[in-house]
């Protein structure tokens, strides 16, 4: 069987970071199904999800990779093409990518102790993004 479900995050930019992971636990209950996967995945080409440990200095330690790897106020060509300002932004997104699958047994996620489901902006200004969690079990 699948269920899908699909959930909306305001964020106000760059590195704006976002734990998601009662959305998924939530969906996963709501679902009905004992085991299976459930993938989570961002709508658009500038926001990414992915595992931390879900506190200010993992965060911040992991925004500060990205700045020095796909600096903001680098050259980038997508700035020439389009006339806009996002360009680390569409690197940094992909770079994490936008989707991260999860298994469940018994209605639970396999998650660790330390691990939540992260939503990060990585575009240059506020968006709403669309989350869909689509879970497949039994």
């Amino acid at each position: 069987m699948v269920v899908t479900r699909r959930n909306e995050v305001a964020t106000r930019g760059q590195g704006d970071a976002h734990d998601v992971t009662d959305l998924v636990v939530s969906a996963v209950a709501e679902s009905q199904l004992s085991g299976g996967i459930a993938t989570v995945f961002v709508v658009g080409s500038t926001a990414a999800v992915t595992t931390i440990e879900f506190e200010p200095g993992a965060v911040a330690d992991l925004n500060r990779v990205f700045e020095a790897l796909a600096p903001r106020a680098g050259e980038y060509r997508h700035h020439l093409r389009w006339g806009d300002d996002n360009g680390s932004s569409h690197v940094r997104a992909a770079l994490l990518g936008p989707s991260l699958t999860v298994p469940f047994a018994e209605r639970k996620l396999a998650l660790g102790a330390w691990q939540q489901i992260m939503l990060l902006e990585m575009d240059t200004r506020p968006r709403r993004r669309e989350i869909v969690v689509q879970i497949v079990g039994e």
